[in-house]
């Protein structure tokens, strides 16, 4: 796997993965409140709950499931002093299907978390990583 990161100005950065993609990337500069894209850390972040949603996707459509939508909320706390790593990350997960089984998504989320997720693999040497879900039925 390849990527490359390019300093556009002040603290705006354009991200280029190997696969030709490209995000902006970066933090506050100055007086200004505003930022150009995520930050590093909030990347980090979406890349575990996306790794991990779609896992859950994988494994409850191959177990037949009805969902229709899988959304994963995240939450993170980071480490006071440098190099600032997450301390706790919690995934709340919200599948929306029809007869959709609680227990087989209740598993889902652990093998993916707990086995396949890599990048949940590496936020786990730093941070306690916790998990929960809840199952909608589509059209309520």
């Amino acid at each position: 796997m390849k990527a490359r990161i390019k300093w556009a100005e002040n603290r705006t950065f354009i991200g280029t993965s190997g696969t030709g993609h490209s995000i902006v990337l970066g933090t506050k500069h100055g007086d200004s409140d505003a930022t150009p894209g995520p930050s590093p850390m909030e990347l980090v972040l979406l890349g575990t709950g996306g790794c991990s949603a779609y896992d859950v996707v994988s494994i409850l459509e191959k177990s037949r499931q009805n969902i229709e939508d899988v959304q994963v909320e995240m939450t993170a706390e980071r480490a006071e002093t440098d190099p600032k790593v997450f301390v706790k990350v919690h995934l709340h997960f919200i599948v929306i299907g029809r007869g959709v089984d609680q227990k087989r998504v209740e598993r889902a989320i652990a093998l993916s978390v707990d086995k396949y997720c890599s990048a949940s693999a590496m936020v786990a040497k730093s941070a306690e990583v916790t998990h929960d879900f809840e199952v909608i039925e589509a059209g309520e």
